[in-house]
């Protein structure tokens, strides 16, 4: 009984605030749920209007996938990258990682604010140098449709130097130093030791990384709510962001209960596929997967 009391706060929170509202939102999406109007049970029409009718939905579709298939194999390369510089032996190494690590505490509001004054089309920092390095038209980054979602990424690789790098060098530091000196004696060189031992025993953190950062690209919001909030077209209209025109702006509730129960499926899907894949080549050091 005891210890059911130590969970009894626990438990108590995930039913109010975690199952309750996914049930709650899954019988919504069944229904016409507007607001000022009488709520009736449709069904699979909410669904249905979704896939077939629906081109803002496919839309936001494409943006998202996109972002993600662009955005998290450079996170993960940076983070990564960032984290080896990290974890060199030279003075001054721990106030430089407090320093890279400071920009990732800003909230997303403050740094999409700052992003939007960096990357402005006319008068931003990043065009002027480019216009100064001999480059006629840059991008218009935010308001240009090939370049909106390529910007955003760029935004996000600001918290991927902070956050990301921390737990590579987290996961750095736990590869035993016999193994790079085992290595070195049998006469393996840098890139050898990099592929062979840095890789394969990083590649638990690497499988969390992978994790956080799809279920982070389904998510992104803030940034492109900030920056546009679904303004100047289909460009930056992300699905989240989709969804929150639908339910918050547009008052269809039921229709944005079904679009976040999609939402909830697609990441389900993917995170079970990457877990019963991990085993092809998560590799830990005890040899289990």
């Amino acid at each position: 009984m005891v210890p059911w009391l130590y969970l009894a706060p626990w438990l108590i929170g995930a039913a109010v605030f975690t199952i309750g509202p996914a049930v709650l939102g899954l019988v919504m999406s069944f229904t016409n749920w507007n607001l000022g109007l009488p709520t009736q049970w449709v069904g699979l029409d909410n669904y249905k209007e979704m896939l077939t009718d629906d081109y803002r939905f496919w839309n936001s579709i494409r943006i998202t996938a996109f972002y993600v298939v662009l955005s998290v194999p450079v996170y993960l390369a940076v983070g990564l990258s960032a984290a080896l510089l990290l974890n060199q032996r030279v003075w001054g190494i721990r106030a430089f990682r407090t320093i890279l690590f400071l920009p990732s505490v800003l909230s997303g509001v403050a740094v999409a604010v700052l992003w939007m004054l960096l990357l402005n089309g006319q008068g931003g920092v990043v065009n002027t140098v480019l216009r100064n390095l001999g480059v006629a038209n840059p991008p218009q980054w935010f308001t240009d449709p090939h370049w909106a979602v390529p910007a955003i990424a760029i935004v996000g690789l600001w918290g991927v130097l902070g956050n990301g790098a921390i737990i590579y060098l987290a996961g750095l530091q736990n590869i035993s130093p016999t193994m790079y000196e085992a290595a070195m004696i049998d006469g393996a060189g840098a890139w050898r030791r990099f592929w062979n031992i840095t890789i394969p025993l990083l590649t638990p953190t690497i499988f969390f990384m992978l994790l956080i950062s799809i279920i982070g690209a389904f998510q992104v919001f803030d940034t492109a709510f900030t920056i546009d909030g679904g303004r100047s077209g289909d460009s930056l209209r992300f699905y989240l962001l989709y969804l929150w025109q639908v339910g918050f702006r547009d008052g269809q509730l039921g229709y944005a209960a079904a679009l976040s129960m999609v939402l909830l499926a697609v990441g389900t899907i993917v995170v079970l596929v990457l877990l019963k894949t991990q085993n092809r080549w998560v590799h830990y050091e005890d040899g289990d997967n």
